[in-house]
């Protein structure tokens, strides 16, 4: 019994991910009368919400040709009212069955407002921004399926420290905004913040492996049935911050013209 209940223990240990949404607690609470969650179930709900947030992506982006001043409210609303829902789905992952979709449509409508405002400045950057962004992570997840990547505890630490450092310069940056002081180069469309652009985007790319070996490890370990929710909720975080790291990429890229 002792051994394997330490080889429980080890097995739940490996389970780590970057992700604040996929943190490992969420996976370590286990009914055992409850249903399982299973990778078919998770990858329908991530279907669902994807569903969910064109949809609100679509009515974002028409709000531009109907209603020109509403653009920027939608575009802070969705935004605020996403985070201070994924803020309660994080701390309560019983909640992510019925807050997840509400989660999925806000950030809809903050993508779609915020990529038609992007799209009359730099023509032609959100599609390609949204092929990239699918194209990433479909490749990432093919390669993760067939073993090309694997996400040992190395690559895992490398990743989280790496995502732990972008955050401490988006937070600095906006603090430091507040105070009418602004990071250099990093931001700018020269050189360094291409580069600096670049490295966000393939970290977070990364992330998404994670992402798929946090799932994987879930559904292996019993994880009750709501977790489906969860972890589709986790993965769709990653995704828009892909899809924003790579809007940005384009926009530094198309400044440059």
């Amino acid at each position: 019994t002792s051994r394997v209940a330490t080889g429980r223990s080890r097995e739940r240990s490996n389970v780590r991910t970057s992700n604040p949404a996929l943190s490992e607690k969420a996976f370590t609470f286990v009914d055992s009368s409850a249903q399982r969650m299973t990778l078919q179930g998770t990858v329908a709900k991530t279907g669902i919400l994807l569903a969910v947030v064109l949809t609100g992506a679509i009515f974002g982006w028409r709000l531009l040709s109907l209603a020109p001043a509403s653009v920027l409210p939608a575009t802070f609303g969705g935004a605020i009212v996403g985070f201070l829902l994924a803020m309660v789905i994080m701390f309560k992952p019983k909640t992510s069955p019925y807050l997840a979709p509400v989660y999925a449509l806000a950030e809809g409508v903050f993508l779609g407002a915020l990529s038609g405002f992007m799209q009359t400045i730099y023509p032609g950057i959100v599609l390609p921004a949204i092929l990239l962004t699918f194209g990433v992570a479909g490749s990432l997840l093919a390669a993760y399926a067939s073993g090309l990547v694997r996400a040992t505890e190395n690559f895992k630490l490398g990743i989280m420290a790496a995502t732990g450092g972008i955050a401490i310069v988006y937070l600095a940056t906006f603090v430091l905004g507040f105070m009418g002081i602004q990071i250099p180069y990093i931001h700018g469309s020269g050189l360094i913040g291409i580069g600096f652009s670049l490295v966000v985007v393939v970290i977070a790319a990364l992330n998404l492996v994670l992402d798929f070996d946090f799932i994987e490890k879930g559904v292996e370990n019993g994880a009750p049935k709501y977790m489906e929710w969860y972890a589709s909720f986790g993965l769709l975080v990653t995704l828009v911050w892909l899809y924003l790291e790579l809007l940005r990429l384009l926009a530094k890229l198309q400044g440059r013209d």
